[in-house]
């Protein structure tokens, strides 16, 4: 089915109030950073025991141990470095641990990869790109694996947009996104939910029945059930949030750490609800204006939430403008530090749990 161009199912609600568990703070600013100017965009963070594992814009899956960076593979191919590159350099983005120990790697253009952290070698599981169910498989984002290892789910963002031009994504807010199933043992891909708008991070519910993925540009994360007696079925997990969310990972308490790297401010003026409903000065401004120019209009500012069941935000870290984590993707919690990644920004912080 088509997706509808009608305005009212595009257009954002009233930003909340950022009060409560939303009130603004500086807690993020508390964060480290490391890896300093040696890493670019190491989007997504994993880790097996204390070595931990990112992806980052010139196309590598990095091993880091302690201070050192070892380069365990590169999926695409050179050039690297400059967005026109992206497609056949490639771009990892999330990033998991398999049962096995081995990495499952979402490559935006390239495909869904399994990697062997110690040799490197990696095979191509799925390959983006290709039609599946009439729709291209544009903008591959993240990926959530079931304990057994013998299912993974995966968003792609757009049939229309690649990673490169994800402004216009978010801009247009088209609802070309999907979730998909890949079958390690039967390599059988099917669609579990389409019409989706920009679907992000995707995180799979203990009970392995559903998936928790962030719709960015709607500000909201839905449940697919892609299991058990809803299986096909979809409900909203939380509506209308503060900030437009791209990760989710669990955390320790039980809930998910959400990532928003820009806010929707209330009171205050938000860019991107303002052109929700206006699409025609959408069309105008990307006349005038490049993608790089247009992320400078978009004020930084940096958000890490825990949320629970129901949707309910526990506490929220906050860093106005973005000065100490900046353009953040992903939380990952590991042994009391929650480590922050980034899509653009040249470092991953950490945050101590344990001083905020």
């Amino acid at each position: 089915m088509p997706p509808t161009g009608c305005s009212c199912c595009c257009s954002l609600k009233e930003p909340p109030l950022m009060k409560g568990c939303w009130e603004p703070n500086l807690k993020l600013r508390e964060a480290q950073r490391l890896y300093e100017d040696q890493i670019l965009g190491p989007e997504s963070i994993a880790n097996i025991g204390d070595i931990f594992f990112t992806g980052t814009a010139d196309g590598k899956i990095l091993k880091l141990i302690g201070r050192r960076i070892v380069t365990v593979t590169t999926l695409g191919r050179a050039p690297c470095g400059s967005r026109e590159d992206e497609p056949t350099c490639g771009r990892p983005l999330g990033i998991r641990v398999g049962p096995n120990g081995t990495l499952f790697v979402a490559d935006a253009y390239l495909g869904l990869f399994e990697v062997n952290p110690t040799t490197g070698a990696a095979i191509q599981l799925v390959s983006g790109g290709q039609v599946v169910a009439g729709r291209k498989l544009s903008f591959i984002n993240d990926v959530t694996v079931t304990q057994d290892g013998k299912k993974l789910y995966f968003t792609d963002s757009s049939s229309r947009w690649q990673r490169k031009d994800y402004l216009h994504l978010i801009m247009e807010a088209t609802a070309d996104g999907r979730v998909l199933e890949y079958d390690t043992e039967t390599k059988e891909l099917t669609v579990v939910m389409e019409n989706l708008r920009f679907p992000n991070g995707i995180q799979l519910l203990p009970d392995e029945e559903s998936v928790l993925v962030a719709e960015t540009t709607m500000a909201r994360i839905r449940r697919v059930h892609v299991a058990g007696l809803n299986k096909g079925g979809m409900d909203t997990f939380v509506d209308n949030l503060p900030g437009f969310p791209d990760n989710i990972r669990p955390s320790s308490t039980g809930g998910y750490w959400v990532t928003m790297s820009a806010v929707r401010p209330n009171p205050g003026f938000s860019m991107l609800d303002f052109l929700s409903q206006r699409p025609w000065v959408k069309k105008f401004i990307f006349k005038l204006f490049s993608q790089d120019v247009l992320m400078k209009f978009v004020p930084r500012y940096s958000l890490v939430a825990e949320l629970h069941d129901g949707g309910i935000c526990t506490r929220s870290f906050h860093d106005p403008k973005g000065l100490v984590s900046a353009y953040v993707s992903e939380a990952h919690e590991h042994d009391g530090n929650l480590y922050i990644g980034s899509f653009r920004s040249p470092y991953i912080t950490v945050l101590d749990l344990r001083r905020v």
